[in-house]
């Protein structure tokens, strides 16, 4: 494990050594910015219905983006997309790959929509978290409007920050016409549910890479099938084998639905070094204690997050593999585990 955080800080250093350059800023540091959805698009709007507001009932503002960029490091060109709450953790690494990244507030809290009738009918779940991504009429359900959709905030936020942080160039991630962003450029990631719209959003729209921290799930929902337009191979999941998604057989289902298995075993990364047989397919053992809810966030670095001995997480070298590691570089094709109970309807 030293050894391993020795090469990531040297690789590191590497980096700020390389980008002298890179950026053109006459003062090179990490950039966090932070800035209202409502504040930069007149066009949005609350949905008090599905409990998507501007500020909470103490006044506390609920529609902040997120964004930072170090311009010490050697940029590679992508952007990290985050469909959770903000991850200061993540946030950090991403820029220490040389990744630009942001987090948007978008219309996602519609969890309470959908009828029980409808809920376990096969596509209610996908289709909602479809429109919610895209703000384009995928579901009766709801009404999201583009403006309010992940796609537009996304877009909005981007083209905000090219002109309030020159120094990052985040023009780079907007599309020629001015009009979207550069998919092609773009990591879309999340964690639990924001990993499971991060993966169907993906088969819609065709990204860089999709990072599925614990996750995706959507257990009676056959989204996971459809053709994709995002190749397979891009698509990067991690979890913990005491996580109720992985116990339930969820990750397992859409691991394989999507095809990961294709691209190598599953791989316990407790005992296996990088590059995991170069696989998609993630796991630990990592003790949590017995307890499937911290099970489900350690996967990310935070307060659930283990950490070995000396205080350091484990899991620095997994992150880096799932944010970085060549997407043309996969492992031998696994048969699919009968074990692993795939119409979870019955």
């Amino acid at each position: 494990m030293k050894n391993t955080i020795l090469l990531s800080l040297l690789a590191l250093s590497a980096g700020l050594q390389a980008a002298d350059n890179a950026f053109n800023d006459p003062k090179p540091q990490r950039y966090e910015l932070s800035k209202r959805a409502s504040e930069i698009d007149p066009r949005a709007k609350e949905h008090p219905e599905i409990g998507f507001v501007f500020a909470d009932k103490k006044g506390k503002p609920q529609d902040v983006n997120t964004a930072c960029v170090d311009t010490r490091v050697k940029p590679q060109g992508k952007l990290v997309i985050w469909l959770m709450g903000h991850s200061a953790g993540l946030m950090e690494r991403w820029n220490s790959y040389g990744l630009h990244a942001i987090q948007v507030h978008y219309a996602r809290g519609w969890f309470g929509m959908i009828p029980s009738t409808r809920r376990d009918d096969g596509n209610t779940t996908g289709n909602i978290r479809l429109e919610a991504a895209t703000g384009e009429d995928h579901s009766d359900l709801v009404s999201i409007p583009q403006p309010d959709g992940m796609m537009e905030r996304a877009f909005q936020f981007v083209r905000w920050l090219s002109k309030e942080n020159p120094q990052g160039k985040w023009e780079q991630f907007l599309s020629e016409d001015g009009k979207g962003l550069r998919w092609d450029k773009v990591i879309v990631s999340g964690a639990s549910h924001g990993a499971t719209t991060s993966a169907r959003f993906a088969k819609h729209t065709k990204v860089d890479r999709v990072v599925c921290l614990c996750g995706p799930r959507d257990q009676y929902e056959s989204w996971q099938s459809l053709p994709s337009a995002t190749p397979a191979n891009r698509y990067f999941g991690f979890s913990h084998t005491l996580d109720g998604g992985w116990t339930g057989d969820h990750y397992c289902r859409s691991w394989e639905m999507m095809g990961l298995n294709k691209f190598g075993p599953i791989v316990d990364v407790d005992i296996s070094a990088p590059p995991y047989q170069n696989s998609r397919r993630l796991v630990t053992n990592a003790d949590v204690g017995g307890k499937a809810d911290r099970a489900h966030g350690s996967v990310t670095p935070g307060g659930s997050a283990v950490k070995d001995k000396d205080g350091k997480l484990i899991h620095e070298p997994v992150w880096r593999y799932l944010y970085n590691h060549p997407v043309d570089e996969v492992g031998s094709p696994t048969p699919a585990d009968p074990d692993c109970v795939k119409d979870q309807r019955k």
